[in-house]
Order: structure tokens, then sequence, then C-alpha cells
């Protein structure tokens, strides 16, 4: 894997791969480049077998601002004032969100900084977030007359309505400890222990059949957005499906036998 100046890549020999979002100087801004960089990244993860679980840091002080404000305003240059541009790079930002939830791999976000508006929203995305005590959230959209309607979509799905809503009609800050409250992130740790914290977590997960990861990742996303019924007919197949699996046999077989299973990812 070879690393871009604004998004490095590094796949350790355990299978965590790590992408850290690397225009700190910007506050990371999810440009078009940066949003191009990120669906790539995931694409590939996706369908490379030595990647068992993503890391998305990133340098600088903001894990991200959110949109390019700069590149938008100049979209505003077209006779349609805008109007082309700015659908482009919505449908290019609901993209990569939908990458990640898609992406077989489990994803993990690191957050040391502020994370807001779509920068909020790719927090929101990932399967699982670590957050250092300094780190804040925010969709300020309503303080430049832009409500954040699709960070709305990653920030409703993770957190009550009620505290979403909150969020999207402040604006206002949220604090790392707050955010763990209402589920947008995992953990707060203090900013030493950050990135030991994400790589941990990331190690115990990597340990186990990529496979199982793979079904129960897909099934969870699946049945969210089914009705009750309907969910648990779904649940049931995949768990016949899973346990039908040569993973699930070893697994199985190796608690009974009191040994650790070794994995096929199959």
């Amino acid at each position: 894997m070879q690393n871009s100046d604004i998004l490095l890549r590094d796949l350790d020999d355990t299978g965590i791969l790590r992408l850290t979002l690397n225009d700190g100087r910007r506050r990371n801004p999810l440009s078009e480049a940066m949003l191009a960089s990120l669906g790539e990244a995931f694409a590939e993860a996706g369908e490379n077998p030595k990647v068992r679980v993503i890391v998305l840091a990133a340098n600088g002080p903001a894990f991200s601002a959110g949109h390019d404000l700069k590149e938008m305003t100049a979209g505003r240059a077209g006779p349609d004032r805008g109007r082309a541009y700015f659908t482009k790079v919505m449908t290019q930002c609901s993209g990569v969100m939908q990458a990640i939830v898609n992406c077989p791999k489990p994803v993990i976000a690191e957050v040391a900084g502020i994370a807001t508006a779509a920068g909020c929203q790719l927090v929101a995305s990932c399967d699982l977030a670590v957050a250092a005590e300094e780190a804040q959230f925010s969709t300020p959209g309503v303080h430049i007359g832009l409500f954040c309607s699709t960070p709305m979509v990653a920030l409703s799905r993770n957190v009550s309505g009620k505290h979403a809503m909150e969020m999207l009609l402040t604006g206002d800050m949220t604090t790392a400890t707050r955010a763990a409250e209402i589920g947008l992130v995992n953990r707060v740790v203090p900013a030493e222990d950050l990135t030991r914290t994400a790589m941990e977590m990331a190690a115990k997960i990597a340990s186990k059949s990529s496979m199982t990861l793979a079904t129960g990742k897909r099934a969870f996303y699946a049945q969210r957005e089914m009705g009750l019924a309907a969910a648990y007919d779904y649940a049931s197949q995949v768990m016949v499906d899973n346990m039908l699996a040569r993973d699930a046999e070893e697994g199985i077989g190796a608690f009974i036998e009191k040994r650790s299973p070794q994995w096929q990812d199959a």
C-alpha cells in the first residue's frame, strides 16, 4: 500500500491498517481529494485479505473540520450557482460514509481533536470510536445557515433522536465525555493513552475470525433498518449460515476442547 500526501496508510503484521488524515494544517477537511483518497483506501482494504481491522486517525489539532468550505464556495461560480458541484460533492461524501459501513472490516475512529460537521459524520459512520479527553464534536451548520443534513444521517443512527436534534439545532460543541454518554463514542481516555487504547481494541478484534466479523458487521447494519419480525427472520438465517461455516465449527470445537481456535477465515 502506498501513502498519499493527505492520507497515510500503514498496515502492520497483525492485520491492523492505520489510515491517518494528514492535512492537519488545514484541519483535515473532507476535500474532494481527501474523499477520493478515503474512498479508494476503504475499497482496497475491503478486498485485501491481509487487512483485518482499520483504525482511522488524524494528524494535527483536528480530526476533521468537515467539508472544505473554500472549495464549496468556489463551486458557486457556475451558471447553476453550484447545484451540480454541490450534488457531486455530497454524493461523493455520502459514498465514503456508506463505504465505511459496507466495508467488511471493522473500522475504529481514533479521535484526538475536534470533529465537526462532516468530520463528526465521519466519526459516527465508523463502527467504533475512541476519543481523547480533549476531543470535541459538533454539527455546527446552523451557525452559517446550513443545516447538517447529511451528518444527521449518521448521527441519528448512533445517538437518540433528542440528543441528535440538540446537536443539530444548537450547533454547540459536545465534549468527549458527553459524546460517550450519548453513544457517539465508545471510550474516552487521556490523550497519551489514545493510540494505545485504539490499537489494543483493534488487536483484540483482529484476533477473531475475519469471516465472523464480516458476517456480523453486515448483519448488524442490515437488521437495523428492518421491522422486528423481519429482523429476527433475517438474523436467524444469518445464524444458520454462520453455524455452517468452517470457523464456527472450529471455534465451538475449540471452546469445548479448551484450546485456542485456529481460524481459516472461512
